[in-house]
């Protein structure tokens, strides 16, 4: 099975390709899309759609894992902005028919490493031993993205242990 682990976000969207197959986890790809922080707001939205659509294209994953929106109360602009960067990677998504499954952080975060507060460093580490890589994912949002399909494989599979 083929993820793609999507963490949207308007300035940098990570991503990040899995692949669970005779009981090994693999990398296949991962990066980050950016937009122009000058740019209109369409342009912005428009690039992450283009870049995830390019993913997909290339990677031709069976499903698209990312995190589900989420603002604290004190900070809503950061809930519409992720949502504008969701927005792009959903509909992508449903252009290439590929359906999307998204989990709430502190979900994720429990997947990989049995706690849904762990810091962003306990995660990394926990991808990077989950996929067997020796240098750290750069940046987070990468990590994140890679988190997301991996949580997805724990979800379904039951493949990794935290």
């Amino acid at each position: 099975m083929r993820v793609l682990g999507v963490d949207p976000g308007l300035a940098a969207t990570g991503y990040g390709v899995v692949e669970y197959d005779a009981g090994r986890i693999r990398l296949i790809e991962g990066g980050v899309i950016r937009s122009n922080p000058d740019d209109l707001m369409e342009n912005r939205v428009g690039s992450i759609f283009s870049g995830i659509l390019e993913v997909l294209n290339e990677f031709q994953p069976e499903l698209v894992a990312m995190e589900d929106l989420y603002s604290h109360y004190k900070h809503p602009r950061t809930a519409i902005i992720m949502a504008h960067a969701r927005g792009a990677v959903l509909v992508a998504a449903h252009q290439r028919g590929t359906p999307v499954r998204s989990y709430a952080a502190t979900m994720i975060k429990m997947a990989l490493t049995g706690n849904g507060r762990a810091r962003k460093e306990q995660v990394q580490r926990m991808v990077l031993a989950q996929l067997g890589v020796k240098t750290p994912v750069e940046p987070y949002d990468t990590t994140d993205a890679l988190a997301a399909a991996l949580c997805h494989l724990n979800q379904t599979m039951k493949v990794l242990v935290a």
